[in-house]
């Protein structure tokens, strides 16, 4: 049964950071394409970044040099480290590895 399971997200202050992960069970960690979406309440559900097995990194303009997307592949885990947050940065957060989705976790970053 795969699972995606994901961590990290709370409440901070604009200008601080977070580290969101995402622990996959199951064999999809070797699959290609991963990635993470979000979605801020009464909009729709925007792509953040991806990382594909080449090393391929893609950032939407909004966080592009702000966040870093990341993958430990002995850990099975996928991480977006998200650095000088603003406001507008709040919503739930998806993880995705390839057609699989986590369960979505809060990021809320205050004024």
């Amino acid at each position: 049964q795969v699972q995606l399971v994901e961590s990290g997200g709370g409440l901070v202050q604009a200008g601080g950071s977070l580290r969101l992960s995402c622990a996959a069970s199951g064999s999809i960690f070797s699959g290609n394409g991963m990635g993470w979406y979000r979605q801020a309440p009464g909009k729709q559900r925007e792509l953040v970044a991806q990382i594909f097995n080449s090393g391929f990194t893609n950032y939407a303009a909004s966080v592009k040099g702000r966040f870093t997307t990341s993958r430990d592949n002995a850990k099975n885990t996928l991480y977006l480290q998200m650095n000088s947050l603003k406001p507008e940065d709040t919503g739930v957060y998806f993880c995705y590895i390839t057609v699989y989705w986590g369960q979505g976790i809060q990021v809320t970053v205050s004024s």
